[in-house]
C-alpha cells in the first residue's frame, strides 16, 4: 500500500514486486552451492536481499515514470532509465558485496552462523543484479499494456478475433 500511494498506481508496485520471487531461488542456490544451511541468519540475509532487490526495481520504475511524464515514449524511457540507473545499482551491489566479504570470511565464535547471512546476500545480490535489470523493464512494459486495456478495447479485440476465419478467441 505504501508503494501504491507513492506511485499513485496499483500496477507499478506489482511491477516492483515481481523481482522479489527471483531473489528467493538465487539466495537458496548460493546457500546450496556452498553447502550451508537455512537458519535464522540466512533468513535475515534473505530479508535484506529482498529489500535491496526491491530498491533496485524502485529506482528503475521511478525513473521510467519520470521520463514518461516528460513525454518520452515507453520503450525509449525504459532503455534510458535502465542505462542511467545502472550506475547506482552497480554501486549499491559492489558496496554491499564488499561490506559482506569480511563477514563471509570471518573467523571466531559464531562466524559460521553469520557467514550464511553474508553468503546469502553476496550470492543472491550478484545473481539478482542481472535478473532485476532484465526482468523489471519487461514486466513494466507488460503491465503498462494491461493498464491500458479497457472493457471496450477488450470487447473490440474479442470481436475482431471472432470474425477472423479459422482462429480461436483464446
Amino acid at each position: 500500500m505504501v508503494l501504491a500511494s507513492q506511485f499513485n498506481s496499483f500496477v507499478h508496485p506489482l511491477t516492483i514486486m515481481t523481482s522479489l520471487p527471483l531473489s528467493l531461488p538465487a539466495g537458496l542456490l548460493v546457500l546450496m552451492a556452498f553447502g550451508m544451511t537455512i537458519n535464522v541468519y540466512s533468513a535475515i540475509g534473505m530479508l535484506m536481499l529482498f529489500g535491496i532487490v526491491k530498491k533496485n526495481s524502485i529506482l528503475q520504475v521511478d525513473y521510467t515514470n519520470t521520463l514518461r511524464d516528460q513525454g518520452m515514449e515507453r520503450h525509449e524511457a525504459l532503455t534510458t532509465s535502465s542505462h542511467v540507473r545502472l550506475r547506482p545499482i552497480l554501486m549499491t551491489t559492489i558496496s554491499i558485496v564488499a561490506g559482506m566479504l569480511p563477514i563471509a570470511f570471518g573467523r571466531g565464535a559464531g562466524a559460521g552462523s553469520r557467514a550464511t547471512m553474508a553468503v546469502t546476500i553476496i550470492g543472491g545480490q550478484m545473481l539478482c543484479l542481472l535478473l532485476t535489470l532484465l526482468v523489471t523493464p519487461v514486466v513494466y512494459s507488460y503491465f503498462d499494456d494491461v493498464r491500458e486495456w479497457t472493457p471496450s478495447k477488450i470487447l473490440a479485440w474479442i470481436r475482431r478475433r471472432a470474425t477472423q476465419p479459422g482462429t480461436a478467441i483464446f
